[in-house]
């Protein structure tokens, strides 16, 4: 896609074309994503009798983890499902041995969530499948395109986050009720 100038010398409707270009390309993305390849293709290659679900979960205690302490309400907050159907899938993972409670070191009467070493071994034979995905997409890039790509595709995705942390605070409660409905219907359909 290269950018070019109209007659004017004006680069706008060259840069209109290639947003919409990036556009519909994310909408692709959108759409592989939610056949949840890479998850599938993980959880098939461990062996692991869980569901995406299950994983997801595992991946925000992960995530969360590494800056507070995880509550059953903040997975349920972060994956916008009911708090009741976090509280379901964490006990599975529990009983399964991918998940421990413990009383939070904060407030004792509070329960927290942390990954066992099996679920830190479950999340890096993941995350190993996950590379070798984008290894076997990008092994006939150059070097070049492939680290300037993954700064383009960074930079791209904090953008992506700035601009949802702005929608949500400028729409606040709408989008939280929004979210957790529609977090319900889909931990719904999935059941």
């Amino acid at each position: 896609m290269n950018a070019m100038t109209d007659q004017t010398g004006s680069q706008e409707p060259a840069i209109d074309e290639t947003i919409t270009f990036i556009g519909r390309s994310m909408g692709r993305m959108r759409l592989m994503i939610g056949r949840r390849f890479i998850g599938k293709l993980a959880i098939s290659r461990v062996g692991a009798s869980m569901e995406l679900s299950h994983l997801d979960v595992i991946a925000m205690v992960r995530r969360l983890g590494d800056g507070q302490e995880v509550t059953i309400g903040a997975i349920a907050e972060q994956l916008r499902v009911d708090p009741s159907r976090s509280s379901r899938i964490v006990a599975d993972l529990v009983r399964q041995g991918l998940l421990r409670r413990e009383v939070s070191q904060e407030d004792a009467r509070r329960t927290i969530v942390v990954i066992t070493p099996l679920g830190q071994a479950l999340l890096e034979k993941v995350d190993e499948v996950k590379r070798e995905t984008i290894r076997e997409i990008v092994a006939d890039w150059p070097q070049e395109d492939i680290e300037r790509f993954a700064e383009l595709y960074d930079r791209f995705i904090n953008g992506f986050d700035r601009r949802l942390q702005q929608f949500e605070a400028e729409n606040g409660d709408q989008v939280a009720a929004d979210g957790m409905a529609y977090g319900t219907a889909r931990a719904a359909s999935r059941e």
